[in-house]
């Protein structure tokens, strides 16, 4: 009988979000996740998260609100613990996303 693999570049979303500071507590940050308001999108396809328990890993995008804020970002690192907010800011980066700023009258 083999071993079971374990993959280390993926990490639950709502665990995710707590190391990367987004929720003060996991409880909260998995009530967000169950709530569908995220979106996850990897590889082109877009899907709404309905579960805490989804794996994210590197590069996969997330998009959502918090607050009055919108959140676009890419993940750059799934983090091994919820460190202090300069090493929470390093696992992600801001999607680069072109707006409009015109208005049509």
């Amino acid at each position: 009988m083999m071993p079971m693999q374990t993959d280390t570049s993926s990490v639950r979303l709502d665990v995710w979000l707590w190391r990367a500071r987004f929720f003060k507590t996991r409880s909260l940050s998995a009530k967000a996740c169950d709530s569908g308001h995220i979106r996850l999108e990897r590889f082109g396809k877009v899907a709404r998260i309905e579960k805490a328990s989804t794996l994210v890993k590197p590069d996969d995008r997330l998009i959502f609100a918090f607050g009055t804020r919108l959140f676009d970002i890419v993940i750059a690192n799934t983090g091994e613990r919820r460190g202090p907010a300069s090493e929470a800011q390093s696992l992600y980066r801001q999607a680069s996303v072109t707006t409009d700023t015109t208005t049509n009258a």
